[in-house]
């Protein structure tokens, strides 16, 4: 496993009422910049040297691990930053399976967890193990919502879902089965497949014997085309919605004409030139963007956005968390937490942040777009 680190110079500052001590916070980062969820991984470890490296009086440096898209790499990696490098936050991972199979050691650790993952699992239920998660992206449940409306609008009456055999795929067949049913909506086919797949002839056959009005496809990064690229060699004619794990520019390389009319509930970051200057967001994300292709000379995907916001929510928590303990304790990563909650109207890359005891997510409808594939590039649907 890949261990970079990304360092800062250490200096020395004042801690308001806490005297002359030591002003630096350590952030662990964790991303699956190779292996099956790479295309996602990527832009989030790219956007790491983007995050503020100096906050008021307090000084960040960023420890980073590649997991290979691994659970397991990323428990080792997990414990690691805990036990020995003694960090104050985690930034991370890339995957919702990665994420959930954390849950435990951040918890019981009682370290700060900002989770870039699609999983409305890693913050709800509410409990005491998800006290410590703060989830950077949209909630299932808002992108669901989203694109139901638009399935009622159309007439769609019924509908196949297929999605990974993981928490990704089977929480969002969780969100959306009671939501369909009171959309009068009908499930009529079900079916699942592994990310690292490099077929889904089976599942495909099974929907299209189906009939379907339309297709959900939920799945993350790159593995979101497959499906939909054997339905479109099927010559499937009917309606195609994707989650916001396909939200990246990569799924259009991927999918080429096979991905052409996708409905999709995402980020404005794909459509800026389209969102109204009123929009909080805008700028934020358009600043990240250009920040991004000057580093990198490529624009980055979406997800690396949801990395970014962890950036600013961290920078509107640690001076609060800085005023109460010392980096490095414990107290200092309770406060850190409970500043975390309080954080309100907070514009990021994607939407605005209201964080709450019950809602470690904090977006709103403000969140998701709407938004289809048309001549190979993203759209607001009209």
């Amino acid at each position: 496993m890949k261990h970079k680190k990304i360092a800062v110079a250490l200096v020395l500052g004042v801690f308001g009422t806490l005297g002359s001590v030591s002003a630096q916070v350590k952030i662990g980062t964790v991303a699956s910049a190779t292996g099956p969820v790479a295309s996602v991984g990527i832009p989030q470890r790219n956007t790491v040297p983007l995050l503020p490296t100096k906050i008021g009086d307090l000084t960040i440096q960023y420890i980073s691990f590649d997991d290979a898209s691994e659970p397991n790499n990323t428990v080792t990696a997990v414990r690691k930053l805990i036990t020995e490098e003694k960090v104050d936050a985690i930034i991370g991972p890339t995957g919702s399976p990665n994420a959930m199979a954390i849950l435990d050691i951040v918890s019981e650790e009682k370290v700060p967890l900002l989770a870039p993952v699609g999983t409305i699992a890693i913050v709800l239920p509410m409990d005491e193990k998800r006290h410590w998660v703060f989830k950077t992206t949209q909630n299932d449940g808002l992108v669901a919502d989203k694109l139901i409306q638009h399935m009622v609008d159309k007439g769609v009456k019924t509908l196949a879902f297929i999605g990974t055999s993981d928490t990704y795929g089977e929480t969002w067949h969780g969100v959306v089965k009671d939501r369909l049913d009171q959309a009068g909506i009908k499930i009529v086919a079900n079916e699942r497949f592994k990310r690292p797949d490099t077929s889904v002839t089976g599942q495909t056959l099974k929907i299209f014997a189906a009939k379907p009005d339309a297709v959900l496809v939920a799945a993350p990064g790159g593995p979101a085309v497959l499906p939909q690229a054997a339905l479109h060699d099927l010559k499937y004619k009917g309606t195609i919605y994707q989650t916001h794990g396909a939200a990246l520019n990569d799924f259009l390389r991927l999918g080429g004409d096979k991905v052409e009319n996708t409905i999709l509930g995402g980020s404005l970051m794909l459509v800026t030139a389209e969102i109204e200057d009123s929009n909080p967001s805008k700028s934020i994300a358009q600043s990240y963007i250009q920040a991004y292709e000057k580093l990198h000379a490529h624009t980055p995907a979406t997800f690396g956005g949801n990395v970014y916001d962890a950036g600013l929510l961290l920078k509107e928590a640690l001076p609060k968390a800085a005023a109460q303990a010392k980096p490095g304790t414990e107290a200092f990563r309770i406060a850190l937490r409970d500043a975390l909650e309080q954080i309100k109207e907070l514009p990021g890359t994607q939407g605005v942040y209201n964080m709450t005891a019950d809602d470690h997510s904090g977006f709103d409808e403000r969140g998701v777009e709407l938004l289809t594939v048309k001549n190979g590039q993203w759209t607001l649907v009209n």
